[in-house]
This record gives C-alpha cells, sequence and structure tokens, in this order.
C-alpha cells in the first residue's frame, strides 16, 4: 500500500482516499441501518395484524342470564380482559367481577400467516363459567373462562383477503363452519354450518353467538341470545355494557403477544398453572385454558393447542379441496416464527 499511494499522483490519491472513506461510512451506515429497519418491518406487521383482525373481529352475540346466586345481575356473562381488575393474578376473578370493577369489552387475538392464507384467533374471556342450578354449584362451576374462534381467511390479491372457514370452541368440543358456496369438503371432521355474515361499518363480519353461564360458543345463530343479550361489535375503545341487553357494545382487540401481556405472562403461576396454558382457580372444579391450550380430544391429529400455533395443519385434516393451501408459515408467534 505505501508503494502504491508513493505512485500516484495527488488527485488519485485524493479519490482514493475519498472512496475508502464513503465505502468506511457506507458500512457503517448500514450496520446502524438494519436493526432500525428490522424494528420497522416488524412493526409494519404488528400493526398490518391488527387491522386485518379488526377486519374479520366477529360481530358477537352473548346470551346473558340475570338470575341465579352467581350471575351477578348478568355481569358474570360480560366479556372483559383477563386483568380486568388491574392484576394479573387468576385467583380473585370469581369475587372481583362481582365488586366495582367495570367489565370492559376487550377480545384477545392473534395471527399466524402462510403464503396463501391467514389464521386469526379471536378468544374471549369470562371471570366466571357458572351455573343457577345448585346441583352444579361445586361440580359445574369455575374460575375463570376462555373460549374462542380461529378464523381462516385466503390472499386473493386484496387488501384483506377473503374469509373461507371459522373454527370455534364450545367447551370440549370444536365446531367448523364455512362460508356460503365454499368448495371445501368433509374431511376428518363434518362441517357443522355456514357463516352468517353482518355488515357493521360497511363492511361484511362473521357473526358468532356464545351461550349464557357456560360460555360455549358457536357460529350465530346456531347459538342466539336467549332473552336478554350482549350484542359486541369490533371497535377502538373498551365499552361497558349499559345493562344486560345492550345491543350495541364496542370491543376493543388485545394482540396476545403485546409486551408483558397474555403470551409473556405464561410463565406467571399466579395465572397460569403451567406455561402450557392452563389457568388458576380458586373456585369450582374444572379449569380454564389459554387458546395455546385450547383442545377437541376426537379430531384426528390436530394437537393440543394447534387451533392457535398450528391452523393451517389443522385445517388440512379437517377439510380437503382445498385448493392451492401452504402449511409451511412465514409469520407465527406461537412458533418464533417472525
Amino acid at each position: 500500500m505505501k508503494t502504491l499511494l508513493h505512485k500516484l499522483s495527488l488527485p488519485a490519491l485524493l479519490f482514493v482516499l475519498a472512496s475508502m472513506i464513503l465505502v468506511s461510512c457506507s458500512k457503517e451506515d448500514a450496520q446502524k441501518l438494519k436493526p432500525e429497519t428490522l424494528g420497522a418491518t416488524q412493526a409494519a406487521a404488528v400493526n398490518f395484524n391488527e387491522e386485518l383482525a379488526y377486519r374479520w373481529a366477529p360481530v358477537h352475540y352473548q346470551d346473558v342470564d340475570q338470575t341465579g346466586d352467581y350471575a351477578v345481575g348478568g355481569k358474570a356473562d360480560y366479556i372483559t380482559a383477563i386483568n380486568f381488575d388491574g392484576d394479573w393474578v387468576g385467583t380473585n376473578n370469581w369475587n372481583n367481577i362481582a365488586g366495582n370493577y367495570a367489565a370492559a369489552a376487550h377480545v384477545y387475538y392473534s395471527v399466524a400467516e402462510t403464503n396463501t392464507h391467514w389464521f386469526i384467533n379471536y378468544a374471549f374471556f369470562h371471570p366466571r363459567d357458572w351455573t343457577d342450578n345448585p346441583f352444579g354449584y361445586y361440580l359445574d362451576q369455575h374460575e375463570n373462562d376462555f373460549e374462542g374462534i380461529e378464523v381462516i381467511v385466503r390472499k386473493d390479491g386484496s387488501t384483506y383477503g377473503a374469509l373461507q372457514a371459522m373454527i370455534t370452541t364450545f367447551h370440549k368440543d370444536f365446531y367448523s363452519y364455512t362460508v356460503s358456496g365454499s368448495s371445501w369438503q368433509n374431511n376428518h371432521e363434518t362441517n357443522d354450518g355456514t357463516i352468517t355474515m353482518e355488515t357493521y361499518n360497511n363492511e361484511s363480519h362473521p357473526t358468532t353467538g356464545q351461550e349464557a353461564k357456560g360460555h360455549g360458543l358457536k357460529a350465530y345463530p346456531y347459538v342466539n341470545i336467549v332473552g336478554d343479550g350482549i350484542r359486541y361489535v369490533p371497535g377502538r375503545t373498551a365499552s361497558v355494557p349499559t345493562n344486560p341487553d345492550d345491543r350495541n357494545v364496542s370491543y376493543k382487540l388485545v394482540d396476545v403477544f403485546a409486551a408483558g401481556g397474555l403470551w409473556e405472562q405464561r410463565n406467571n403461576t399466579q395465572l397460569f398453572n403451567s406455561p402450557s396454558g392452563g389457568l388458576v382457580s380458586s373456585y369450582g372444579d374444572g379449569g380454564a385454558n389459554a387458546p395455546w391450550a385450547w383442545n377437541d380430544g376426537d379430531d384426528g391429529d390436530v394437537q393440543s393447542g394447534e387451533v392457535a400455533t398450528d391452523p393451517a395443519k389443522m385445517i388440512n385434516i379437517y377439510y380437503k379441496n382445498l385448493g392451492t393451501f401452504d402449511l409451511t408459515y412465514i409469520y407465527n408467534q406461537y412458533k418464533g416464527i417472525n
């Protein structure tokens, strides 16, 4: 290098030095930009997934029962956040819902993605799974209750795709539904019906219905409101029903993977029995599970939790004649694919 520089003319020498400085700066700038660019990409993905989740979030019909010692005047059937009382403790929710804490409407969501589809999980929490039958007070009640749905959306070139199917949790059983005119056919499971769509805010949304007391969930109107009930609609605010027959209550979506949120709490022994997803309970018999632990015991090779953690596999088992259907994820936070 000493010999080479010595032989160069002054203009050439200045050019070489300037080029070396420029290359050095470019490398340093690139190294600095990489984390920022990655962060921006991840933030954009999270923001899109939230908008996607709102686009296909269900109009939700929650039946409400005001009778019985444990109904709390109907409040026991209101959906809310698992930390509605300001803490991440699962053993005080049964009592606290009877107190002055507001049951502001929240619904948890997560998104998985392949090259052909999006899979959106929605989870509805109630502090009580209850009964008004005295013979079932200690056999058919428990603290904390999580039921929900998995929505399957085909990438069709539009911004948010086209809805194709929905799986719902009804206690220990899953129910499956397709859109009207679907070409999908029964495989391991039998299709249970057609998704009813409802226009809200000028967009067509799937509809769901949830029982009072035990909160089993199906496509609407396979479960419907009987008497009093709440009609929950997707919104950006977590509203509180004004009465047990309020038909326009906005619920707010909450990302399962938000910082400090549900997924990060899985090691919290005051909320979960184990990271696998079983919730603690201080009242009654039985218990609830987070979405990554939902299970239907007789649906073939679908393992516990895969309705949320591996929905592409589940759909490929439930149905056939799927058309172009990719099983490889490009985004699935349950599997660490970000």
